[in-house]
């Protein structure tokens, strides 16, 4: 009721504070919050103002110190309940507003000191939980922000992609299971090889890398569903349809080919040593509809079809409507193995 009343006092700031710190998913006290900031930013800025006057400088060529220890003062008190509550969207956004502000209130060479500074505190949160999808979200903004022309200063400003390319090696190697690392690399790998104007040699490269990288995750751990999605993601390469977005967008239909099938027999040797891992059918059973897609016709593996069926209709119960719907519809198509 007093924020309300327009009473954007110190003591109104500080019941704020103690009313987020026992519960931060309180999200009215958040604007409330901002809404008090806003207040003490504006009278801040007022005060600038006239000291820019006195001096008859631009604007932007001043430091207000005022708004500068505002902004960090709540940066600081933000982390403490982010060390407490890592995954609380309200303290994630608030973060982001204050930075928000200090791009609009104060020097780009400061803005910019505190956004990098943000990127040292994510990587510290995501060495405490690398699984951390607000953390992976916030790192990204934060990176976007740092490379962006509003931050530029004497052509600081560049493309991160290679340096976030690698961060994500070196997560993925500290725990395989992490989805949002595999996403952020497969949204990293196009950028970075069109950035360095990539070959079509470049892109077999790292194609046959990642192919390689991600087989041996596999074999390491065949029932992480995040592996799956990324070699899932990973064989778009070899579908018409997405390939244009892909790592590698100009392979000829017969290599693409050539890689479905050579995907689809390392499976199957797969499948012999591990046959209980319902993500290996189904992604056999996708290669096949790929293959016969793109061709007309089934593989030359095709006949295995209905074994793959039976063991993904055992594994996963809980969709066996789905599956008996797609096997029908296998046996209808005029191609049928």
């Amino acid at each position: 009721m007093k924020v309300n009343d327009l009473q954007y006092t110190p003591e109104v700031f500080q019941l704020c504070s103690k009313l987020l710190i026992r519960n931060p998913e309180y999200y009215t006290i958040w604007n409330d919050r901002r809404r008090i900031l806003q207040h003490q930013i504006s009278s801040a800025k007022a005060s600038q103002m006239t000291i820019i006057q006195v001096l008859e400088a631009e604007p932007k060529s001043v430091s207000n110190e005022s708004i500068l220890n505002m902004i960090s003062s709540d940066l600081n008190f933000v982390f403490s309940l982010l060390r407490k509550f890592p995954k609380c969207y309200w303290i994630w956004n608030h973060r982001r507003w204050l930075l928000q502000q200090a791009s609009v209130h104060l020097l780009v060479s400061e803005t910019r000191d505190l956004w990098k500074s943000e990127l040292v505190l994510v990587s510290k949160m995501l060495a405490l939980d690398n699984r951390n999808f607000h953390g992976w979200g916030y790192r990204r903004r934060v990176v976007a922000a740092l490379e962006s022309e509003e931050l530029n200063i004497d052509g600081l400003s560049k493309s991160m992609a290679k340096e976030e390319f690698d961060y994500t090696t070196r997560m993925i190697g500290a725990s395989m299971s992490n989805f949002s690392a595999w996403h952020n690399r497969s949204k990293l790998i196009p950028r970075m090889l069109d950035e360095t104007g990539a070959i079509d040699a470049d892109r077999r490269k790292v194609l046959n890398e990642e192919l390689d990288w991600i087989q041996e995750a596999l074999y390491t751990d065949s029932r992480d569903q995040s592996l799956w999605f990324y070699h899932e993601n990973l064989m778009c390469t070899f579908d018409p349809a997405y390939a244009p977005y892909s790592i590698a967008p100009n392979l000829s239909a017969e290599d693409q080919l050539a890689y479905i099938n050579s995907e689809i027999d390392k499976l199957i040797e797969m499948v012999v040593d591990e046959d209980d891992c319902k993500w290996m059918y189904q992604s056999l059973i996708r290669l096949a509809l790929l293959h016969r897609s793109s061709t007309g016709r089934w593989p030359r593996q095709a006949d295995g079809l209905e074994g793959w069926m039976t063991q993904l209709r055992r594994l996963d119960k809980l969709r066996a409507g789905r599956w008996a719907d797609l096997e029908r519809s296998l046996q209808t198509s005029p191609n049928a193995p």
